[in-house]
């Protein structure tokens, strides 16, 4: 690559010399549109990529009574996907949370590599390959995970919204989000696709025009039925103003 480059360059250079021995003509410069680093990213019709209904894989769920500290979401993430060779920064985990939670991808073969470029992720993938979200909780917090894959909700298939239910991720504890939820026991895996084939082309709920794209958010949570933890505080009559004398 490099020897190729300064090939071009000794050619160019004997063309300017060339030109100087010509009665001199009037040049003109032509600018040359500098192209957007984020449009060297966006995949072509051929390399985009959806996510299909997969294999039949054993998921049990439980559900569990617990509520959201926030209405708001602490954290989102976005994660393009497509048959690309991505360029930027190529990262195992992203970090979330101030390093409280970690996110990664894993196909059957290994971890996916993420590569952030801009403040945005990507990854490549190939159609036929099965892969999983994987969520890691590093401190001692309750996170509900509400994740979409394609503009679909993975737990109930509808679209997604960010305030929709998620999945619960225990203090130091691992999350694997192995497909689109289809039961209490199993999940349609997911699995790399052309963008007709995605389940999202093929529901009411979905658009094809979504596919390529995995959406995160991330609520912190708390169990009602324990008590909460006393705070000393400084002024606790604080409810009004002062009373006439009695």
């Amino acid at each position: 690559m490099v020897l190729h480059q300064k090939k071009s360059i000794a050619v160019a250079l004997g063309l300017v010399l060339l030109a100087g021995c010509s009665p001199t003509p009037s040049v003109q410069s032509e600018s040359v549109p500098s192209i957007p680093a984020e449009s060297m990213q966006n995949a072509t019709e051929s390399e985009r990529l959806g996510t299909q209904w997969g294999d039949d894989v054993d998921s049990a769920v439980t559900t569990v009574d617990l509520r959201r500290i926030s209405d708001e979401p602490l954290a989102q993430l976005q994660v393009s996907y497509a048959d690309k060779n991505y360029k930027g920064r190529a990262v195992n985990s992203m970090s979330l949370l101030a390093g409280k939670v970690d996110f990664s991808m894993e196909s059957d073969s290994g971890k996916m590599s993420l590569y952030r470029d801009n403040g945005k992720y990507y990854v490549q993938g190939k159609s036929g390959q099965a892969y999983r979200l994987v969520y890691h909780n590093n401190s001692a917090n309750t996170y509900e995970i509400v994740a979409s894959v394609d503009g679909i909700n993975v737990l109930d298939g509808s679209a997604a919204s960010r305030y929709d239910s998620g999945y619960v991720l225990n203090p130091n504890d691992d999350l694997v989000i192995e497909g689109f939820r289809k039961s209490q026991s199993a999940v349609a895996s997911f699995i790399f696709s052309k963008p007709e084939n995605a389940y999202a082309a093929n529901t009411n709920t979905g658009s094809i025009e979504n596919t390529g794209i995995i959406g995160t958010v991330i609520y912190e949570l708390y169990d009602p039925a324990q008590p909460k933890s006393k705070q000393p505080q400084a002024f606790p009559a604080d409810k009004g103003y002062a009373k006439p004398p009695q």
